[in-house]
């Protein structure tokens, strides 16, 4: 299956663009945090776990399955991750398109998703966002006024393996909503101090007004 928030048209599989191809979604192997916490041992960059795996470090361990590993990097410092990844091939994914990152172009620019391909295995091992940012703070790509500093929006587990604070992720995840999404609401919610409630019911106000969360979290 597709990480989050790869998409194919509805008519199934897109058109390739010159220079580009349609990713085998077949070939998800996802390595586990532990794996990226141990291959980015290196990395200065403030990188962390994102998405659903970032929900559960938050909730002290595994609660559901996960079909791919998701990190968040700023933009400007993907090359420390790139560098830290030498051996394995790097794709710029979106819109049902994958393009080798020394090739993406403009691709580079519009697409924030970069897959981790494991040449020896032939699978897709990471998805690495490459997030907007101003120095040490993070920007939101739904929302460029929604900002946090990294040393609050990065959090870490008793064990040392960073990761996106979960009212940030629920954001995120609010924009599809799926099943798995309201589970890891659902999973997080309890656990969410009234701070970190109404950041994220602001934050759904100006990225989603109306959103069906909302009541759950006033």
């Amino acid at each position: 299956m597709a990480p989050a928030d790869y998409a194919l048209t509805d008519t199934g599989d897109p058109p390739v663009p010159p220079g580009g191809f349609v990713p085998d979604l077949d070939k998800w192997d996802a390595w586990r945090p532990e794996d990226a916490q141990r291959l980015l041992a290196g990395v200065e960059a403030p990188w962390c776990v994102a998405a659903g795996w970032a929900i559960d470090l938050f909730l002290g361990g595994q609660q559901r399955e996960h079909e791919d590993l998701e990190l968040a990097v700023p933009a400007a410092r993907f090359g420390e991750i790139a560098d830290a990844l030498a051996g394995y091939e790097l794709f710029v994914v979106g819109s049902g398109h994958g393009w080798p990152l020394a090739d993406a172009g403009e691709a580079l620019d519009t697409y924030w998703q970069t897959w981790v391909l494991d040449p020896v295995a032939d699978v897709w091992r990471l998805d690495v966002f490459r997030d907007q940012s101003d120095g040490d703070t993070w920007i939101c790509r739904r929302d460029d006024s929604i900002r946090m500093p990294y040393s609050r929006l990065i959090e870490w587990t008793a064990d040392g393996i960073p990761y996106q604070r979960p009212e940030v992720v629920l954001l995120f995840k609010a924009k599809h909503a799926r099943p798995r999404d309201d589970g890891d609401l659902d999973a997080a919610l309890p656990l969410l101090e009234p701070e970190r409630r109404r950041w994220l019911a602001d934050a759904l106000e100006l990225v989603h007004p109306g959103h069906r969360w909302l009541d759950r979290l006033r």
